[in-house]
């Protein structure tokens, strides 16, 4: 019973001891928690919206570029749609000519006479006319060319109805005869296809539209490529898809046709002074 009674109090005391540890070791401290003022806090706040710009731009830029990228693998895919419709038209000619039948030398002959007299004869320099732009220009006319090609400036794409337009205005310099009334008029066109033109300087896609032409009796739509030609002495040039079916080249002569005229320009008995400027031209 007396050790009993000795025991009692020592819960007691190891319960104090426990919950007063920290008088009982009054020589270590505890250790302070930081503080952040708000001069530092700010700045780390603005450390932290610089990082997220920063992050939206390149996330911005790599959209940027795969968009890009998109757009020219889809213009190059209708580029090669409309090349093998070509080639597709070009092989169903030359297999209905393969099938027909065996001809003797006169027949050739005949027909060749008569193929001649469905063309027209052109000089490698003519005058054409765009009836829905309401001018004339010089053209210079080569077989070497595939695609004709039309001197244009200030060329935007844009969309209209769902398909692809471009708007420009003709490439002329002030040596380049035209009527001036539409000199600086803007042309809206819808883009027929786009070629892809290899050069020195690397490849360059061009718009392709179509317009309508005159030159002599010639009058149908023509397919030109758009680009800057203001350093070249013709804005027109006519390549070998125009001249196909409907046209022959007599590289010795040039202007075989008189000018078309249009209200504005100048009449085309006046034709023939420029004619000779333009020869002088090339001459020099």
């Amino acid at each position: 019973m007396r050790s009993r009674t000795l025991s009692a109090p020592f819960p007691w005391l190891l319960t104090s001891l426990l919950l007063s540890g920290c008088a009982l070791s009054p020589g270590v401290d505890r250790e302070a928690e930081p503080t952040l003022d708000p001069d530092a806090f700010e700045t780390r706040i603005d450390q932290l919206e610089q990082q997220l710009v920063m992050r939206c731009d390149r996330t911005n830029a790599r959209l940027d570029e795969q968009s890009q990228r998109q757009e020219t693998l889809l213009a190059e895919f209708r580029d090669a749609g409309a090349t093998l419709r070509h080639l597709r038209a070009d092989i169903e000619r030359l297999e209905q000519r393969s099938e027909g039948p065996e001809v003797i030398a006169a027949e050739c002959n005949e027909q060749l006479a008569e193929n001649l007299s469905n063309k027209a004869m052109v000089g490698r320099a003519e005058w054409i006319g765009l009836p829905n732009v309401g001018t004339y220009l010089r053209a210079r006319v080569d077989s070497g060319a595939n695609t004709s090609s039309l001197s244009a400036t200030d060329i935007t794409r844009f969309e209209r109805d769902g398909e692809d337009w471009v708007r420009f205005k003709l490439g002329l310099n002030e040596d380049d005869v035209v009527v001036e009334d539409v000199r600086d008029e803007w042309i809206e066109r819808p883009i027929e296809r786009r070629v892809r033109i290899l050069q020195a300087a690397g490849s360059e896609s061009r718009p392709v539209v179509s317009l309508l032409m005159t030159l002599g009796p010639i009058r149908e739509p023509v397919e030109f490529t758009l680009n800057d030609r203001t350093h070249l002495n013709y804005p027109v040039l006519l390549g070998r898809r125009f001249l196909m079916d409907i046209a022959l080249i007599d590289v010795a002569e040039d202007y075989l046709h008189p000018r078309p005229e249009f209200p504005g320009g100048r009449p085309a008995a006046e034709a023939a002074q420029d004619e000779i400027n333009d020869r002088d031209e090339e001459e020099g």
